[in-house]
């Protein structure tokens, strides 16, 4: 199975895409017309131990960086295909963020509606996840050139992922795009066979690239992971997402009842 199926034809569907992106088109905005990748199947690695034994880690395509080392760079073409590998110690006022798609507003406010650092952390203190691994890795997922994102980076990183002997990853994407790029390193980690789960806010475009386990919900970009400033609401996606990496046999996409919960909440006057 392919990362990217009929790979041959999306080069092509990308290149006149590229062709036709006239001067001045914003940076941050791939456009209406661009060919996100379309795979008919997904690959499937199926989880070899419950949730409370495995060793998790967090990737990120939020762009994060530590404050004073470089900062991705967004003038490439295709996009910068490098990622950073980050200390789960590092702290979140020393971490910086390349945006392209998305607004940083609320990932300053509070990191963990996109980095969910501290309610995994909390998670592997309660006994949720066996243990959360000791770095993370981040990327800026604005990457249009899918191919270029297989090929170059990938391979980088899931030799690092694998290094660290990672048992299940959690994959959280902060732009449209994001959601395209994550989605192909999820395809690609479950080829190594470690499962992952990755969330979601854009339905559509996770139906296209097909990544082989995603939890979505009406969520908002730029907060994939829970609204800032509301543990309980982040703990609740995380929460939800995870539990499915165990019961799920076959590849899906299944759609959190957070939405719903939170509605109640807010009716009760809990918020």
């Amino acid at each position: 199975m392919e990362i990217i199926e009929r790979i041959d034809d999306w080069r092509r569907h990308y290149g006149h895409w590229q062709q036709g992106r006239t001067r001045g088109s914003p940076r941050s905005d791939v456009g209406h017309d661009y060919p996100f990748v379309e795979n008919r199947r997904a690959p499937f690695a199926p989880a070899r131990r419950a949730l409370p034994m495995m060793n998790l880690a967090l990737i990120s395509s939020a762009g994060a960086y530590i404050n004073g080392t470089d900062s991705f760079d967004v003038n490439i073409v295709g996009g910068d295909t490098k990622f950073r590998e980050i200390p789960r110690e590092v702290e979140a006022e020393d971490l910086l963020y390349c945006a392209r798609g998305w607004d940083t507003a609320d990932v300053t406010k509070d990191r963990n509606s996109q980095v969910p650092l501290d309610r995994l952390a909390e998670f592997e203190g309660n006994g949720i996840i066996g243990r959360l691994n000791p770095v993370w890795w981040s990327f800026c997922g604005h990457i249009p050139d899918a191919a270029k994102l297989a090929e170059e980076m990938l391979p980088k990183l899931i030799e690092r992922v694998k290094r660290y002997e990672v048992q299940a990853a959690l994959l959280v994407p902060a732009s449209r795009l994001c959601h395209q790029s994550l989605a192909l390193v999820a395809r690609g980690l479950e080829l190594e066979r470690i499962p992952t789960m990755m969330l979601g806010v854009e339905k559509d475009v996770v139906e296209m690239v097909r990544p082989p386990r995603c939890g979505y919900y009406a969520g908002e970009l730029g907060r994939v992971a829970g609204r800032p400033l509301w543990p309980e609401h982040q703990r609740r996606v995380l929460d939800e997402a995870l539990r499915l990496l165990e019961p799920m046999d076959q590849p899906g996409l299944r759609k959190l009842v957070v939405e719903l919960e939170t509605e109640v909440e807010r009716e009760r006057g809990e918020k």
